[in-house]
Parts: structure tokens; sequence; C-alpha cells
């Protein structure tokens, strides 16, 4: 394989798209059930037990039913200095944090709007992690300002 090849390979934006984690909206859907079971349970009241157990449950199914609505994203991420970008649209600040398997990006977009995206081991395999990895690596090492010898 030649040099110029292997450039313009690792020149190449990273491209992912963001789409909801079966792994989470079950995690959701857990939690939606079993919150009420917890409330009733505790040393609450009767009372004050069930009408929390019905709002939790309530308050649970929405959340679970909305992140499973949310629709999927397209991110571009350039490698260098270039401008990410998602959907099409510039982003600005854009930063990653790692726990484990799971990958967290988080940006500002043109309004100054905070964006978050979790990428779950069922959304985002091994291969895509270590590009998205590289690439977040090198637009780091692109923004670093040159050091001077003195």
């Amino acid at each position: 394989m030649s040099k110029s090849r292997r450039s313009s390979i690792a020149s190449a934006p990273c491209r992912l798209e963001w789409r909801a984690s079966r792994w989470l909206g079950a995690m959701l859907w857990s939690l939606a059930l079993l919150a009420p079971f917890s409330l009733i349970a505790s040393d609450l009241p009767r009372g004050l037990a069930w009408p929390a157990a019905f709002v939790a449950c309530a308050w649970g199914v929405f959340d679970a039913r909305r992140y499973r609505a949310t629709p999927a994203r397209e991110l571009t991420i350039p490698a260098g200095r270039g401008a990410a970008s998602c959907e099409g649209e510039r982003i600005d600040g854009l930063q990653l944090g790692w726990r484990g398997p799971l990958a967290f990006l988080s940006w500002r977009d043109g309004a100054g709007r905070r964006h978050r995206a979790s990428f779950w081991p069922d959304t985002l395999p091994a291969g895509m992690r270590r590009e998205l990895r590289i690439a977040m690596q090198r637009r780091e090492a692109a923004s670093d300002r040159a050091s001077m010898a003195g």
C-alpha cells in the first residue's frame, strides 16, 4: 500500500450515526415499572406512597417512550481542525467522555444550545469506538498550539 493511500484514509472524517439504544430503553422501562414498588415498600406514609408511586411510574413510562422516539442523528467529525457537524449543521465545543465501553459526546449548535449523545455498545461497535477515539485524539492534537523551544 502506498503512502498516499494510507494518508488519505487517515484524514477521512469519522461518520457516526447515533440512534436510541435498545439496552438503555429496556433499562428505562424496567426503572419505570420498578419505581412504584420501591416507593410502596419504603417507610413513606401510605397516603403519600401511592400517589408518588403513580407519578413515578407515569413519569418513567413517559421518559422511556420519549427516549425511544428520539430521531437518529448523523455526526461527522473531520480529522484535524475542520468543523464537526450534526445533520449537516456546524457544531462547536465538541467534547468526548468515556465510561468503559460507553461514549458520551456533547456539543453546542449554532444557536448555542447544548446537545448530548450517549453511545452504548449496541449502537457503537468496537471498531467504530476505536475510530471515534482516534478521530478525537487527532482533533485534540491539531488544536494544540505549537510549542516554541526556548
